[in-house]
């Protein structure tokens, strides 16, 4: 058959294979991404195929495709024209699910074959091949593993068909020779007891979406067009649902604001795992900060907060004391996210720096502080994690080497640990007695910054209250921001899975 009459729609298959099973036909489903096809899949889709009658192979869309940012090296429609080709596939289809449990459902085929990779469902980070197997059972079919040959896509990719730069190719071949993706996993593992506390704003992101219209006829502004609006968890909400896919539990202490709290939205937009403790701000809103895109190419044109930025009352700043005096005490480690919007008084660092086991802390610069909101507020630190232009405007130090003042930061502020986000020149990490470590970015695209720094902050504070080496750490961090850009605003929470599968991508 022709490679392009083999490649159908998704539907069009499910209807294909109703009718080879009602002619007595068996029907074998092979899944996955296959993006580099060569010799292993080949052998293992032969394999498959003597299991029954009809082979169909259904890959990954390129937007579920979990390895990295610089995956898929192909898009699905070569990837599907390159399976066509073989001779031992029938049928090709494009999934529309993440995984493959639905389309086992849609499909019902009689074997549904994996590779001998997956015959260790332990090994399996995602958890999607014992769901599949379900799945499978459910439709009467029986899942069968082949046991030829095995080769890896990513590591073939990696090592003779590099996506990165020159400089980021050496740094994964030199990491790789520390590292397995299995120690590095190993590490993520021991976050999953640790009990964290995040302290500071909660903020509701908002993107008013547009489209250019042009300039106005009677004033010298830019007109557009409203499209729609979508309102995202942010601030503080952001960094405890980043913990949440990483931890059993995480608390949280916030402000509402009493004039406008928006509480229902709040609630309704945290995970299930993360315990919140409000106190309630008068005269004040819950924290908005509402940007406005130009919806084509997701460019913001400007942005408005709405917010008291007033520091607490007496009052507020004893209730949130006290909020935080009932879970300080279990809590591993805590996460001062200081947005610089009056919630974080003396009285309260005073209680956190003197009191938490393991504190980190981030104060953000951003419009409405900058110039008036340094790190130096705080006494001390276990661990630090800003922007080299927050720890320069701290130092008064515009240009010149990072690392002295690093140093000098650490020192004052008897802090052991400093993480220094860069953005597309990647991370330095700094540890006394380990020295400093620096490490590339791995973004490959850009779709929206917001939010990607509490992200690395969220993750990276809990692996330096793990004890994660600082190399370590330092290449999490680039993981984690990678899939953070990705992420248009705070509209979905880091996740641990692709964190992994990314890891294990990386490291082949």
């Amino acid at each position: 058959m022709p490679r392009h009459r083999k490649i159908l729609d998704l539907n069009d298959l499910a209807v294909e294979v109703g009718r080879l099973k009602a002619a007595g036909k068996h029907v074998v489903q092979c899944h996955g991404v296959f993006d580099l096809l060569h010799v292993g899949h080949i052998r293992h889709f032969q394999e498959a195929r003597a299991f029954g009658d009809v082979l169909v192979v259904t890959l990954t869309r390129d937007e579920h495709v979990n390895k990295g940012p610089h995956r898929p090296a192909f898009p699905q429609e070569l990837r599907a024209e390159s399976i066509a080709a073989l001779d031992a596939v029938d049928y090709v289809a494009i999934n529309r699910w993440p995984d493959a449990v639905e389309t086992i459902r849609l499909l019902k085929p009689d074997f549904y074959v994996k590779g001998p990779d997956y015959k260790d469902a332990g090994a399996d980070v995602t958890g999607g091949i014992a769901a599949e197997a379900d799945a499978v059972a459910s439709v009467g079919g029986q899942i069968r593993f082949t046991d030829d040959i095995t080769f890896s896509s990513s590591s073939l990719l990696n090592r003779h068909m590099p996506a990165f730069s020159g400089e980021v190719s050496e740094f994964l071949t030199a990491f790789r020779a520390r590292y397995q993706a299995g120690d590095i996993r190993q590490y993520i593992e021991r976050l999953r007891p640790l009990r964290p506390l995040v302290v500071g704003e909660a903020i509701v992101d908002e993107y008013v979406y547009c489209s250019a219209m042009g300039k106005s006829a009677k004033e010298p502004i830019l007109a557009m067009r409203y499209e729609r609006v979508e309102r995202y968890a942010g601030g503080t909400l952001a960094i405890a649902n980043h913990l949440a896919d990483f931890c059993d539990t995480v608390d949280l202490v916030t402000y509402l604001g009493c004039a406008d709290a928006q509480e229902e939205f709040v609630r309704a937009h945290l995970r299930p795992n993360v315990r919140p403790h409000f106190i309630y701000k008068s005269d004040s809103p819950t924290i908005v900060k509402r940007r406005f895109v130009e919806s084509y190419l997701l460019s913001k044109v400007f942005e408005v907060y709405e917010m008291n930025d007033e520091l607490l009352t007496d009052a507020e700043t004893a209730a949130c004391v006290a909020a935080i005096g009932g879970v300080l005490p279990s809590a591993d480690v805590v996460i001062a996210a200081d947005f610089g919007h009056g919630m974080l008084t003396p009285p309260i660092v005073e209680q956190l720096c003197g009191q938490a086991r393991f504190l980190a802390v981030n104060t953000q610069t951003n419009a409405a502080n900058v110039g008036f909101h340094a790190i130096s507020k705080y006494p001390r630190a276990d661990y630090i994690c800003m922007q080299e232009n927050e720890i320069r405007l701290d130092s008064r130090s515009r240009k010149g080497d990072l690392e002295p003042l690093v140093i000098a930061l650490a020192k004052r502020l008897s802090c052991p640990t400093v993480m220094v986000t860069r953005g597309r020149t990647g991370t330095f990490f700094y540890r006394d007695g380990e020295g400093v470590f620096e490490c590339p970015a791995f973004a490959m695209s850009v779709v929206d910054r917001v939010g990607a720094g509490d992200s690395v902050l969220a993750v990276t504070s809990l692996c330096a209250a793990a004890g994660v080496p600082a190399d370590a750490i330092g290449f999490i961090a680039n993981v984690v921001g990678a899939q953070a850009v990705t992420i248009l605003g705070n509209s979905r929470s880091i996740d641990r899975i692709q964190v992994l599968k990314s890891i294990e991508s990386l490291l082949k």
